[in-house]
């Protein structure tokens, strides 16, 4: 098997999206994830990352996400993509949300690249 890229991250997390598939966004994860919220807080835990993920997901729609940059050191890579979400608010109108991430990931003994640490608004 050729080793994976670590941007194959995106393509995993965009795949698994566009399918609604929850349990799967969150199998991208470390089992102690960091992610961070619009404002800079921090929380730690797959249960936040699950929530996260959650919200996204309950908007419907359509994402794109176009990988901006990737920079690996060994194991480790940062990357940044940039994502514009097409869905529908709680009151039911259209709602459309870009971001820049900032995002840290470590390649598994297997290959597979997981993040480490999420900052979906961390282009902004």
């Amino acid at each position: 098997m050729a080793e994976l890229e670590p941007e194959s991250a995106h393509d995993d997390f965009l795949r698994l999206f566009r399918a609604r598939d929850l349990d799967g966004l969150v199998a991208l994860y470390e089992d102690d994830p960091t992610m961070v919220s619009a404002d800079g807080s921090t929380q730690s835990g797959k249960a936040v990352v699950r929530e996260a993920l959650a919200g996204f997901l309950a908007l419907g729609g359509t994402m794109e996400l176009t990988t901006r940059y990737a920079a690996r050191a060994g194991d480790l890579a940062l990357l940044s993509n940039a994502w514009h979400l097409h869905g529908t608010a709680a009151d039911g109108k259209p709602l459309d949300l870009r971001g820049q991430t900032t995002e840290i990931v470590r390649r598994q003994a297997d290959g597979r690249w997981l993040y480490v640490i999420d900052h979906p608004w961390g282009g902004q």
